[in-house]
């Protein structure tokens, strides 16, 4: 998977830098423990860490087109790219020699070989940056669906850029400032493309290339979702849904290192572990899979609005269905507490924590399975393509002016609690919410002729295929690559989701249920109790001691000189403990509880990384 970094000075001899260089680079150690390595020119410098899964040997980096001489082009990269057999096989016809079995060098040949035009034809997840030593050009290239992340830092004569945040704060021309929008962004649950916090830090946008020359900063769109109309009946729709899961999981099967599968109990790792399985049997083997729960999660468990019944149970039917190697991760509320956990996710988020448990339990569950494997498949996205969220299927949600993922932060009480420490006010979120929603529908391709109830429905899902789920993709990422786990994901390969995506909303729940065409299309190799299982979202806490223990965080901020308070009143944090004890844990990530795990996280945040706030227009 690996992480990568650099840096490109049009007025600077880069290679009399080098330390800064290697010191990006040594940021992303945690991406790829197996290997490291910079290259450098006059102009650019190149860093890569290595996660060895495909050609353990051969596919080392940076990686040049030659073995002597001065190279046409030399590429930092990281991901996968399931079809590069195919890729390899053109190339190979075109005179092509390759020294290596790796896919890295599949994707430099098909840059020197289509030029820029080659991104269009890579399926994975990546993020790369090639440096063409004849045009003296950098250009940066993220997946379509921003799997893998990317960002860059514009100077006075270049460009830093990096995996993540802390490789290009690491360089001494990048300041770790954060403004007011910085701000409207980690609070106002947004998630815009190619904003990143930072002041002067950019993502690449999915399924864009950026390219850096001497004339400056372009921006090319080779890939964005689009509307068509959809002329298959429902049985051929199934049937098509189906054929592309099967091509889509046996691809990502492809692995020199052990690959085990992340199983929930429910329908998205169920089917993609299902899927797996049967793949794999013809050569004897059994997936692996690994689920997460809490020491006493059973006992003490609430049903609620977000959460009808606890996984094991369904973990249990699927795997004697499935028939895999199994392994349950029990955590207990201790190590989510835990100091050097806490201080782990935030330094693999370089931001403060969105759904805060969550992301301490991710870490846990992905340390405990690297210890045993080095890739896993996961269900992530499935959702947000077949609409399986409450909030899809909300009347007032799907009404609502704005992101339909606020409602539920809204009922469990989240957004309550952030006016209350008054940063709602204070930062204006509710008309920057607004202006980024307004932004979000202006982005939607229309189909001409649609009702508008299936007008509203394509809304919806292109939001949460461009917005909430660079969230998710993120978060997963970052903390997944924290323990040196590559994890792929299946339902964002961008063939299904152009084909879902323009799937008529009435087909898409043509039972009357939440995700009904994945249903459909796998309800052969699954339980009938995962089929018809509800959506039921990945596990939180309801231990009443974690949210104790938060109380006393919170209670301290107010009480100290917490540069928190440079922000926020201590009165608003005092407010937040008004609310009976207990309130807070049945919502868990939705309510007032993740307010408070950001408080204490934007206090550890700015003391860590010295960042500096400037006001409004500053």
């Amino acid at each position: 998977m690996c992480g990568i970094a650099g840096w490109v000075g049009y007025s600077h001899d880069v290679s009399e830098h080098q330390d800064s260089a290697r010191a990006m680079t040594a940021t992303m150690v945690c991406r790829g423990p197996d290997a490291g390595g910079v290259w450098t020119d006059r102009h650019a410098a190149l860093g890569h860490r290595r996660l060895a899964v495909i050609d353990i040997e051969g596919g080392r980096q940076p990686m040049t087109s030659g073995e002597s001489g001065t190279p046409q082009a030399v590429i930092t990269y990281s991901g996968e790219v399931y079809n590069f057999p195919e890729l390899r096989q053109e190339l190979t016809s075109r005179g092509h020699r390759f020294r290596t079995a790796s896919d890295t060098e599949v994707v430099l040949r098909a840059y020197l070989e289509w030029g820029e035009s080659f991104a269009e034809r890579l399926n994975g997840m990546f993020a790369f940056a090639i440096w063409d030593t004849r045009t003296e050009e950098l250009l940066l290239v993220r997946d379509r669906m921003g799997v893998k992340p990317l960002l860059y830092y514009p100077t006075d004569d270049g460009v830093l850029f990096g995996s993540e945040p802390k490789a290009i704060l690491a360089h001494p021309l990048a300041e770790a400032v954060v403004d007011a929008e910085g701000l409207r962004e980690v609070f106002g649950l947004t998630m815009t493309p190619e904003h990143a916090v930072f002041r002067g830090m950019y993502e690449v946008r999915p399924g864009t290339m950026v390219r850096i020359s001497r004339r400056g900063v372009q921006k090319i769109r080779y890939w964005q979702l689009e509307s068509r109309p959809h002329t298959d009946d429902l049985d051929t729709t199934v049937g098509h849904v189906r054929e592309l899961l099967d091509d889509i999981v046996r691809r990502q099967l492809v692995s020199d290192v052990p690959l085990c599968s992340l199983l929930s109990g429910g329908l998205d790792s169920s089917a993609v572990t299902a899927l797996a399985a049967r793949a794999l049997a013809p050569e004897g083997k059994r997936i692996r899979t690994f689920s997460v729960d809490f020491t006493g999660h059973a006992e003490r468990f609430e049903a609620n609005a977000v959460w009808e019944a606890p996984d094991a149970p369904f973990v249990r039917e699927a795997v004697a269905h499935i028939g895999t190697d199994h392994e349950d991760i029990v955590l207990d509320n201790a190590e989510l507490l835990s100091p050097k956990v806490r201080a782990s996710v935030l330094r693999a988020l370089d931001l403060p924590t969105v759904t805060g448990d969550m992301e301490y339990s991710l870490y846990l569950l992905f340390q405990a399975v690297r210890a045993r494997s080095t890739v896993a498949l996961s269900g992530e996205s499935a959702d947000e393509l077949f609409g399986g969220y409450s909030h899809f299927h909300d009347p007032e949600a799907v009404s609502a002016a704005t992101f339909p993922w606020h409602l539920p932060y809204r009922r469990a009480g989240g957004q309550d609690a952030l006016r209350t420490t008054g940063l709602w006010d204070r930062l204006d979120l509710g008309a920057y919410i607004d202006q980024r929603y307004k932004e979000a529908l202006a982005d939607v391709p229309a189909l001409p002729g649609e009702s508008p109830q299936e007008a509203r429905m394509r809304e919806i899902s292109h939001l949460h295929l461009t917005r909430f789920v660079n969230f998710l993709l993120d978060r997963k990422d970052r903390i997944s690559m924290a323990v040196g786990l590559e994890v792929r994901v299946p339902f964002c390969d961008h063939r299904l989701v152009e084909y879902v995506f323009n799937t008529p909303w009435a087909m898409k729940t043509f039972d009357g249920r939440e995700k009904s065409l994945l249903r459909a299309a796998t309800q052969d190799v699954l339980p009938a109790s995962i089929v018809q299982r509800k959506k039921s979202p990945y596990p939180s806490t309801q231990d009443i001691e974690y949210e104790r223990a938060l109380r006393g965080r919170i209670a301290d901020l107010a009480a100290g000189d917490s540069p928190v308070l440079d922000l926020v009143d201590p009165a608003g944090l005092r407010r937040l403990l008004e609310k009976p004890e207990g309130s807070y844990s049945i919502g868990g990530p939705y309510s007032g509880r993740a307010v408070m795990e950001r408080m204490v996280d934007l206090d550890t945040w700015i003391r860590d990384y010295g960042i500096r706030f400037v006001p409004e227009g500053g």
